[in-house]
């Protein structure tokens, strides 16, 4: 993918070697920048919601592109938490485009409909041509992402997304395991994959297994032993629970995406 650097582009300020701050075009006119990495590109750029704005990075390989993942954040954070960052550039180092985007506050209807407007701009995205895309989230992202998928409407059934990337999906608030937010798992019929900690306070493990068994959509449950709802483990570093974690959906996402090369 070839991008031409604009006459009146802002090359200041360039700083170490590696960074190519370009100038690039997304649908919304919206100027954006990237940066040249050994694996992939990063580009930032602004995502049009309603009369608003969304802020997102996306990592670009430098190659064909075929599958890209939406990731976003819990009810707190932005898209530059750590793990979604490191989850981010493990996929796109495998050759996956990765798309992380912020929307604050806690209200879950307006961070569905945020969603979909991210899921909306990819496909009809003239730069990223994407076969199709996996949605994600941490948390109250996954949530949104769930509430997405479950409601894509008939005329929108084209294979476009192909599954559902759980972290830490909140299935009841704590000690209240008898309001489950199960609902919506039980609408999807695409493929899922749930990470969450085995000591997760807003996911205990027996009911998940139990929501994962009556859902119809095939799914799997990779439990992070030990883990809380932030993926907290008791002596072990950060890095290594990441690394476990990248490697799981990595593996994950591309049984599915060989088995449609089948």
């Amino acid at each position: 993918m070839h991008r031409h650097r604009q006459p009146w582009a802002d090359t200041s300020g360039a700083g170490s070697a590696g960074r190519c701050p370009l100038l690039l075009r997304c649908n919304a006119l919206q100027v954006c920048y990237s940066t040249v990495k050994m694996s992939h590109t990063e580009v930032k750029l602004k995502i049009p919601f309603g009369n608003k704005l969304l802020d997102a990075v996306c990592l670009v390989p430098n190659k064909s592109l075929t599958y890209g993942i939406i990731l976003t954040h819990g009810a707190s954070g932005d898209m530059n938490l750590p793990h979604l960052m490191s989850l981010a550039s493990h996929l796109a180092s495998h050759g996956f485009f990765c798309l992380r985007f912020t929307c604050k506050g806690l209200n879950i209807v307006h961070r569905i409909k945020a969603y979909k407007s991210v899921l909306s701009y990819l496909k009809t995205s003239g730069e990223y041509k994407l076969a199709g895309v996996f949605l994600g989230g941490r948390s109250m992202g996954s949530r949104a992402a769930a509430s997405v998928m479950c409601h894509i409407e008939p005329d929108d059934a084209d294979d476009f997304v192909r599954g559902l990337i759980c972290i830490s999906y909140p299935l009841h608030h704590p000690k209240q395991q008898h309001k489950l937010r199960d609902e919506d798992l039980f609408r999807i019929k695409d493929p899922v994959l749930f990470v969450s900690g085995a000591a997760d306070e807003m996911c205990e493990k027996n009911l998940l297994e139990k929501v994962a068994q009556k859902m119809q959509a095939p799914n799997k449950i990779h439990w992070i032993d030990k883990a809380n709802h932030s993926m907290a483990v008791k002596g072990r570093s950060t890095n290594d629970v990441f690394k476990e974690i990248n490697t799981q959906i990595l593996y994950w996402i591309q049984e599915i995406t060989e088995m449609d090369k089948k």
